[in-house]
């Protein structure tokens, strides 16, 4: 299948769609005043060292102290000998050259390795290894040791730093590789003699932008054609890919039509779907996709559809579409972690089977790391999928302050009840108060005017004081204001 990757930019974010057959199927989005730092290399400090959880935070000059496990600190050990408590490796103030692994994800820092690995377009350098690994997706095995016994010869009698050969290494040439190498250990020797003599917290390395990755990583031999529409960053893009990619130059357009790039291929629309709760099918069924921070769930409905010859079709039928919708949406938005997946419950096995089958094959376009477990007793199909980044939800939105991110507000009716017990505290508690006056949204006034007016009237003979009821139309319905008078 065909794809082409469209890049939009402004001075504020950059946009990176993947399309296939003219349907958006993975959007990036990098802002400029807070870009990914997965790769990123620093000097750090080790502010606390934590033992019961043998684990450390690392103050590398971000708002929250980055988190280190000890399975992530590198070190050089016999065949056979057994990995050192934290608290033998590391020690408070301790200076520390960490490579983020993970991003910071809500409350959480971000997550660090002491293991360095910097990627180049073919190979991946790993300065403190020796060793020569082999991309698991290059199959051929004969092809693997081929590859092996290139870049040995490549690498010469230097002992500094191993490699992973990366996929796209797979038809380069020795001297596409032989640059690569040169490269990386250039790129190394720059970093490490930077962090020679320097104070914590220091930055050392920060990986490429955006568009720079999208054509290191996402671009594959199925890619045809990269439209920019920023002449600036396609000179920028053109320069990057002659040092590094010739392969891609021809790939790469400039885009100088007068309608927005984005617009012009209906993304837009994609994005505001892509953050909506609901998707619908085409056959009238639909998705409720629930993200939450300890899992996302996802619900198929029938909704409208019942085309089929009896229920069961019909159910079969919604659930092989829905496999096919959840796993162009899993990309879409980037979803991570845990994810619960209720299909509509299928009688038949052979059905079950047959959606199953489905789901994995139309996971197979997703180079993200997942596991797929099959149907549970429940019915459910649990399944994890690797979160290396934000979803497109959280990059795009924030909770909503009126719920605190519930998704739901207390009715007008429950704000009323709560402001009738908040008044009688207030009475017992202020007994020289002549009158109350409450100050609330206008659907909260506006329901104690018509169907709570006896309550009202009730507590104001109760208490002995004069009630006055004031609407604000800045107010939330949540919110309430009781002053004494």
């Amino acid at each position: 299948m065909t794809e082409e990757f469209l890049i939009n930019f402004t001075p504020q974010e950059t946009r990176a769609a993947l399309m296939q057959q003219g349907v958006v199927q993975e959007l990036h989005v990098e802002r400029t005043g807070s870009r990914g730092i997965v790769g990123n290399i620093y000097l750090g400090k080790v502010v606390r060292v934590l033992p019961g959880m043998q684990s450390a935070f690392v103050d590398i000059g971000l708002d929250r102290t980055a988190f280190l496990h000890v399975a992530d600190i590198w070190s050089e050990r016999q065949n056979g000998e057994a990995a050192q408590p934290i608290e033998r490796i590391l020690a408070e103030g301790q200076n520390l050259v960490v490579q983020v692994l993970k991003d910071p994800i809500g409350t959480k820092g971000a997550r660090l390795s002491t293991q360095i690995s910097i990627a180049g377009r073919l190979l991946v350098y790993l300065p403190q290894e020796h060793h020569i690994g082999i991309s698991q997706r290059i199959e051929n095995e004969a092809g693997r040791e081929a590859l092996r016994t290139r870049l040995t010869s490549l690498m010469g009698e230097e002992e500094d730093g191993g490699f992973i050969v990366r996929t796209m290494a797979e038809s380069a040439s020795d001297e596409e590789l032989a640059a690569d190498i040169a490269y990386l250990r250039k790129l190394w020797s720059e970093i490490d003699s930077r962090s020679r003599g320097a104070r914590p917290p220091m930055a050392l390395y920060q990986d490429l932008t955006l568009g720079q990755r999208a054509l290191r990583d996402l671009v594959t031999h199925e890619t045809t054609r990269i439209v920019i529409d920023s002449r600036e960053n396609f000179v920028k893009l053109e320069a990057f890919a002659r040092q590094y990619m010739p392969r891609v130059l021809p790939l790469l357009t400039h885009y100088t039509g007068e309608r927005p790039l984005f617009d012009l291929h209906n993304i837009e629309d994609e994005i505001l779907k892509a953050l909506a709760r609901r998707v619908d099918l085409k056959s009238g069924g639909y998705l409720i996709i629930d993200q939450t921070e300890a899992m996302t769930t996802i619900d198929v409905n029938t909704g409208g559809f019942v085309g089929a010859r009896n229920f069961d079709d019909t159910i079969y039928k919604t659930n092989l579409e829905a496999a096919q919708a959840i796993a162009r949406q899993l990309r879409l938005r980037n979803l991570g972690g845990i994810i619960i997946i209720d299909f509509i419950d299928m009688e038949a096995a052979e059905h079950r089977d047959a959606v199953l089958i489905e789901f994995r094959r139309a996971l197979e376009k997703d180079h993200t790391k997942m596991t797929v477990n099959g149907f549970t007793a429940l019915g459910l199909v649990e399944m994890t999928r690797k979160r290396t980044r934000e979803s497109l939800a959280h990059t795009l939105c924030e909770p909503c302050p009126t719920c605190e991110g519930r998704g739901e507000v207390k009715t007008a009716r429950t704000v009323c009840y709560e402001i009738l017990r908040e008044l009688l505290r207030e009475a017992r508690q202020y007994d020289n108060a002549r009158e109350f006056r409450v100050l609330a949204a206008p659907k909260v006034v506006d329901l104690f005017l018509d169907e709570e007016s006896q309550a009202l009237a009730m507590l104001s003979d109760f208490i002995d004081k004069t009630i006055s009821l004031h609407p604000e139309a800045s107010y939330t319905q949540e919110q309430y204001d009781i002053v004494l008078l």
